[in-house]
Formats: structure tokens, sequence, C-alpha cells
């Protein structure tokens, strides 16, 4: 068997095997007890009629768990060490996991342990704990937590008009299809682990820093992640239950989140409160920019929505001011989401630059032409590539934005009043240092090998395509294995950071395949850049084909390795992806229900590998800046310190009659800065500046300003104008 016959791509197939589907010999089932109050101590648990129900093999509390050890390495931002104390500093915290052979009789199990807490007050709203907010600690990839270029008192001044607006954007969860799992199997001392993870590296570390375990007796797989968003990226409480319980007993254990678990067990995209102020010249010319935001966060534990961070790059301005504050509340720790940061943001922004268009008579994309960035305003570094002009002109045509009337309730459609809007979008660029390893077997087929995961995004397909490229073979020979810390390292699948990183890494393993086969044909060392593998023989310019069979035999080889890596430059450039959406909207004028018509989104993101599969993260994103626009809301129930609705009953996200036709367009780019193999990311990138082109197009239908998001029907039933 060729090694071209190995790994690959199975979820197009259906045949992709996800945590939870798999099965160990003599697998036993863990199911979690979690704390029903936000704040307190647990004064007993009576766990006697648990232990008499059928297949019940252990229960872990505080009272029995065996101690863990402070997680010093790897990101675990959470910092709490579960089932260690009798304290309760969220709803839904666990407090205890029940073991039994069968699931159902885990579930009916875990039913039957009483728990009894000492509730002790603590502030469960970001309106309780306002009072309490505090300047964060600046956060390692977004820089301090408030910045300021130029004076902002002397950028208002110079304005002939000033806009100001306060705007808020709702708590909401990933909702990923698959829910979290971990598989964990302990046998002679080592630890496996399956897991629904965006990072197998940093569960290594931070299970075995837990479980003071050496890194190299924990093995993790995640080959194939069903939706993660940033919930499955940090590790979690449950991934060290999962791993200290089978520890303790020996064998393996599966658990598997609820739904209900899910919206309390792997973070949240918190609430945010805005303020943007924008001056400018009569002629649009942006004088003064300042752009606050406060967000909610837990009380052990610090995660900063850095909301105003769109504000730092987003247009030329002289004078702009960016602040974050965070408060605490009885809460799971939040965590990013995509998009974070970004996606919060350019609701704010991009709603004030609307807001400064209509008061100045200018049309929206004409007044972000004006204060388009040249260089990083707040910085001063050149942006590593940038054709966001070409958006604008890409977006504007194929939407038909020319033919739109600007004034307000302008358009109609029967009952339905129409409106169009528009809004910038951009991206902070994450990159992170990645290795890859290719094999090459002697008929030609190739395995490209690298630890990181496949989380829906098309990953195993885009390093085929990378692989196939740089060595000249066609994509069909190329294999490609993922998800497992025995493969070379990558960094999490986060940030839309993988085919850059990951990618760049593949193309130096393929050139370092490709100089050492020149070496065994010419017995010199030296760069191969003119050689290719063709149909199954390696031929450089100038140079008899030489079969790859005769060429390896002769070597007495049965395959031939290389290994590459990559690690980003130092940032001399800013590096950013960027776009624009324009969206149709129409409300019905008696209900005042908005409904997305279309949605046209234009992006400059790089080179675009696989313009198929980038598609589809596009019109993903945009379909996630519906929800946000229109649907998703996580309520807290002040009094029991609770997410209202803890299902997709009453958590609503988008279906098929809430998506419209979505139109997507990439402008011609390579961007050789950014990575070798010229992309940037765009996982991201499409749900940002949606929900300000939505909210932009609902003032246009109907004169009414939406500042809060998810626009509801009862936000717009105000007195008509």
């Amino acid at each position: 068997m060729g090694l071209g016959s190995l790994g690959g791509w199975a979820g197009g197939r259906g045949t992709a095997r996800y945590t939870a589907d798999r099965t160990q010999p003599g697998v036993r089932h863990a199911v979690l007890v979690t704390a029903a109050v936000p704040a307190g101590r647990i004064t007993a648990m009576d766990t006697a009629e648990a232990e008499q129900a059928p297949g019940f093999v252990a229960v872990l509390s505080h009272r029995n768990t065996p101690p863990l050890h402070p997680v010093t390495a790897g990101m675990y931002p959470h910092r709490l060490l579960p089932l260690q104390d009798d304290r309760v500093r969220y709803e839904g915290e666990p407090v205890a996991v029940v073991v039994a052979e069968q699931l159902d009789q885990a579930v009916a199990a875990a039913e039957r342990v009483a728990v009894r807490y000492d509730r002790q007050p603590a502030p469960t709203t970001l309106d309780d704990a306002l009072a309490d907010a505090y300047r964060p600690t600046p956060l390692p990839r977004w820089g301090p937590a408030d910045t300021r270029t130029g004076d902002l008192a002397e950028g208002l001044a110079a304005a002939s008009t000033v806009v100001e607006g306060q705007y808020t954007t709702a708590s909401r969860h990933h909702s990923a299809m698959e829910p979290a799992a971990t598989l964990a199997r302990f046998e002679d001392g080592r630890l496996t682990l399956y897991e629904a993870s965006q990072g197998v590296f940093n569960v290594r570390t931070v299970v075995a820093c837990a479980l003071g375990m050496a890194v190299e007796d924990v093995r993790v797989l995640s080959p194939f992640t069903g939706g993660g968003f940033g919930s499955k990226g940090y590790t979690w409480p449950h991934e060290i239950i999962a791993a200290m319980t089978a520890r303790h007993l020996g064998g393996a254990v599966l658990l598997t989140l609820t739904r209900a678990q899910s919206f309390t067990s792997h973070g949240y995209q918190p609430e945010t409160r805005q303020s943007v102020t924008l001056g400018a010249t009569a002629d649009g010319r942006l004088t003064a920019l300042r752009h606050t935001s406060v967000s909610p966060t837990a009380h052990y534990g610090e995660y900063v929505e850095m909301a105003a961070t769109c504000s730092r790059t987003a247009y030329a301005c002289p004078a702009i001011t960016t602040t974050h504050r965070v408060a605490p509340v009885a809460t799971i720790l939040p965590t990013p989401m995509r998009a974070p940061h970004e996606g919060p943001g350019t609701f704010a922004l991009e709603s004030a630059m609307d807001e400064l268009a209509h008061e100045l008579g200018i049309d929206p994309p004409e007044l972000r032409l004006r204060n388009h960035a040249d260089t990083d305003p707040t910085s001063g570094k050149p942006f590593s590539s940038k054709e966001l002009r070409a958006c604008y002109e890409a977006g504007a045509q194929r939407f038909g934005w020319h033919d739109r009337p600007p004034a307000p309730r302008s358009l109609r459609h029967g009952h339905e009043l129409v409106g169009w809007g528009m809004a910038g979008a951009t991206m902070n660029q994450f990159r992170f240092p990645a290795a890859a390893r290719v094999r090459l077997a002697p008929d030609g087929g190739v395995l490209v090998e690298a630890g990181t995961q496949e989380i829906g995004t098309g990953t195993y397909t885009v390093l085929a395509q990378v692989a196939a490229e740089t060595l000249g073979c066609p994509a069909g020979l190329v294999r490609v294995r993922l998800g497992d810390t025995r493969l070379p390292q990558t960094g999490m699948t986060a940030g839309s950071s993988t085919t850059l990183s990951v990618g760049s890494a593949v193309r130096a393993a393929c050139r370092n395949l490709l100089t050492r086969l020149v070496a065994l044909a010419t017995g010199e060392e030296g760069a191969a850049e003119a050689a290719r593998l063709v149909d199954g023989a390696l031929r450089r310019a100038g140079a008899v084909p030489l079969p790859l069979p005769g060429l390896m035999a002769r070597h007495g080889l049965t395959e031939v390795t290389a290994e590459g890596t990559w690690s980003p430059a130092d940032d001399a450039s800013s590096l950013h992806t960027f776009g624009c959406v324009f969206a149709e909207v129409a409300v019905d004028e008696d209900l005042c229900v908005p409904r997305v018509r279309r949605v046209v989104g234009a992006y400059s993101a790089g080179r675009i590998i696989n313009p198929l599969t980038a598609r589809s993260q596009m019109t993903g994103g945009i379909t996630w800046g519906i929800g946000q626009a229109q649907l998703e809301q996580s309520v807290t129930d002040a009094s029991l310190g609770r997410f209202v609705s803890k299902d997709l009953a009453g958590y609503l996200v988008p279906v098929n009659a809430d998506v419209p036709g979505l139109d997507v367009v990439f402008v011609d780019e390579y961007d050789d800065q950014a990575s070798t193999i010229g992309a940037r990311g765009i996982g991201e990138l499409g749900a940002v500046g949606v929900s300000a082109a939505i909210a932009n197009a609902v003032f246009h239908a109907t004169g009414i300003r939406p500042r809060s998001l998810p626009i509801t029907p009862e936000s717009l039933l105000v007195p008509r104008p």
C-alpha cells in the first residue's frame, strides 16, 4: 500500500468519525453534575441513591477527587481546577462527575445526586457589576486595553460635525453542531485523549500539567471536530475531569457535554456596551475618533472583548482614542467567538460611520473611501497588503449600489419598506509557528502530516493542494493526516491562522523533499526550485526524468521523508484582512419584522488557495453575522444567575429561511509578507461588518436607527417619522 492511500478527507463522504462516535473496549460513561446557583458553597452532597443505581461505577466530587496540580503552562485562562473545593463560582460549574457502565445509566445516576448550597450574593448581570468595572491587563496579541493617537480634544474642536452613539451587543453562544466530548483512556501509565478540540497540543500541555504527568505520556487526537467557532480553542475543566477520571479508574471514559452544558462549560461571547464619537470636516474627513467598550468577565479570571480594537486601524484619522473595561460577574469565563472583538466592535463603528454619512449627506462608501487608511493609523506601520479600495468597487458594482436613493423610506415593495446598507470589515491577522512532514512512496503517493485540526474548514483539502502545487504532482496523489500530538507541532486552529501558517510549513517540507530527491539523483546538495514530481518521476530542467521507484531502490529507500517549519517573521507590517458588506433588508410596515433579502461581500484576504472552500467559509461567516444582527442573544435571569435558554429552542440561530442569496467576491491579491503561500486568513472575516450593514439597511428602510443587537420587531415599534 503506497503512502498516497493513507489519511485523507472523509467529511464530504460522511465517514468522518467524531469524538463521541468512537468506542473503546470497556468504555464507561461520565456525566457531569453541575451547580444550580451562581455563587456560594456546597453544604451537603448526598450520593447514596446514585450509588445504588444500575451500572454505577463511581462518583467523584471535592470530597474524594485526587488533588490536581496548578496549570502553569498552556492556554488555560479558566484557571479553576475542577472538583477541588466546595466553592461555586458560576451556575453550571461542575460539582461532581458520575461514571456508569452505560450512558443512560450514568445520566440516571447523576440525576440522583442531591446537592445543597449556601448561596452567596454576587452580581449576575453586567448592569449589576458596572460599578466595579476596571481596566484589564494587556492582551499579548491584541495590545493594551487603551490606546491614544493624537489629541482627541483638538480633533473634536476641528470638526464641523460630531456624531456620538451608544451601542450594545448581546451575549451569544457558539452552539456548534458537535457537543464537546472527551474520550480518555489510561493504560500502562499513559493517557490517550480523543478530543473535540481546536488545539490538541494545548490540551496535551494543560492536561499533563494538571495531572502532574510528563507531556510525552499524554497523547491527544482530534482528526475531525464538528465546529468550534472558538469554544473548543482553549482547554476547559470538563477535559481535565475526563482525563483525571480515566486515570483514577483506569481504562476508558467518555464524557460528552449535553446541549445545556454547552452553554456553561466552554465560554461564550460576552455582551458589550460601546460608545463611538466621530468628528469630521464638512467634506467628510475624520478629525477625531473615540471608541469605548465595557463587557463582563468572570470573578476568577479575565477575558476582554476588545471591541474597540477595530477603530485603531480601520480609518485614517489624526486623533484616535480607544478604551476597554471589564466588569466581574458570576459567570463562566467568556472566550473568543467567531468573530471575536471586531465582530461586536464593527457594529458600533460602522453604524456610527453610517450616521456620519447620513448627517453629512455623503454616500456611505464614498465616506469610507475618503478616510481610507494607507498605513496603520495607530502603529504607523505599512499594511502587508490591502486591496480594500477594490473591494468597495467590486461590492458596490455587484450589489447595484449606485441605484440606491439616499433618503430613508424611499424604497418599497408592497407592504414592505426596503433598505440598502453597507459596512466595512477588518480583522486582525493571527499567525502561529508550524511544522509539517511529507512522506513520498515509490508509487508517487504523498502523505502530508501535521498536528493541526480539521474543524470543518477544509484543511485536509487545502493542505493537499499546497503540497501538490509545490511538488508538481496531481492533488489526487496527496493524502493528509491531521489532529495528533505525535505529528509535527502546529498552533491552534483559531484566529483564521491555519491555512497560512500550516500551509507555509507544508510548502517548506515539500521544498525540502524536492531538495533531498535532487541530492539523491545528483549526489549534490542544493536548491531544487525547478524540480517537480510528474508522472511518477523526478523531472528537472535539462535532465532526463528519473522514475521514483528506480531512484529510491538505488538508495535502498522504501520512502523519502522531509520536514519543514515556518515561523512568522517580525511584524514590520501591520497584518489585517479587509472587506465590505452590502445588504438589502425588507421590513414589514405593519409587523415591523425585518428580513434580509440579499447580501454581497467583497474581501481582501491575500491569495485564495481554494475558491470553493473559501466561499463556503465566507457564506458561513455572513450567516453568523445575520444571526448576530437578528436572532442571537443569551439572556440571563438576574435572580437565578443563569442563562434562560440553554437549548436551540430558546436560543435562536439562522435557518435556511433566514438566509437569502449570498454573493461573495475576493479581489485578486498575493500577500508574501503574511505567508510564503501568499494567503491571509478568512475564517472569521466573513462574520465582520454584516450586522452593521443590516442595521444600516434597516435605518434606510425605516428611518429608525438600530443601536442594539439583535434587531427585534419590538425595537422598531416606535412612532413613525
